[in-house]
């Protein structure tokens, strides 16, 4: 492990960009690949001719466009956020690392970032499946709050932690890590929004079958 971490700080130091993108492109990736194997959905299912259901296949297109959104989107744009959070966002009056700056950033993390951050992959995600903005529109209608909330129970604390002990140059990745999970639910929760006969509430969490 920490010969990984030196490759990749030194990667990191060499080419900022690339390396972010690299290894957000391929923790997305992992989500969705994880999210397709675990938690097959609805619209993965086929039935055969006797009307029984069976697997219609690992889809790997799904798994290239959370690659692509991960790489080529997502990676900047978190990128600039951490890095706007932590010389921006800070009380002047008050010490970087003092609790009230952590518990600013977090707020703004939390109400600003999350909340809009959350329409747009499930926007972006359903263009690039290709279906229409009216299409991404309902998408985003149908599970932004609920996924919101959800967000709320798992993102806050951890968010606390990687502001006050991570340096800001591998905050993206400690976030990256634990969203190998929360990508594996987004993953889940897109390719189920996208199948209309089957939009299962974010309360019930996804059961392997």
């Amino acid at each position: 492990m920490s010969s990984f971490l030196n490759f990749y700080a030194a990667s990191l130091k060499k080419n900022p960009k690339t390396t972010n993108a690299i290894m957000t492109g391929s923790l997305f990736g992992l989500g969705d690949a994880l999210a397709q194997i675990c938690f097959p959905s609805s619209q993965a299912k086929a039935v055969d001719a006797n009307g029984e259901k069976s697997s219609a296949g690992y889809d790997i297109a799904r798994t290239v466009r959370a690659v692509t959104y991960g790489s080529l989107i997502f990676s900047f744009i978190g990128d600039k956020w951490f890095k706007t959070l932590s010389t921006k966002v800070k009380f002047a009056n008050k010490p970087a690392k003092h609790w009230s700056n952590l518990a600013l950033r977090v707020g703004v993390d939390q109400l600003v970032f999350a909340p809009s951050c959350i329409p747009f992959y499930f926007g972006v995600l359903t263009l690039m499946e290709g279906q229409s903005l009216k299409d991404a529109d309902e998408k985003i209608r149908a599970v932004w709050w609920d996924i919101l909330k959800t967000n709320w129970t798992v993102w806050p604390a951890f968010q606390l932690i990687n502001f006050s002990l991570v340096p800001v140059q591998h905050r993206l990745l400690a976030v990256n890590v634990l969203a190998i999970f929360w990508n594996t639910f987004l993953s889940y929760r897109n390719s189920e929004a996208s199948n209309k006969n089957h939009q299962l509430p974010v309360e019930y969490p996804p059961v392997p079958e």
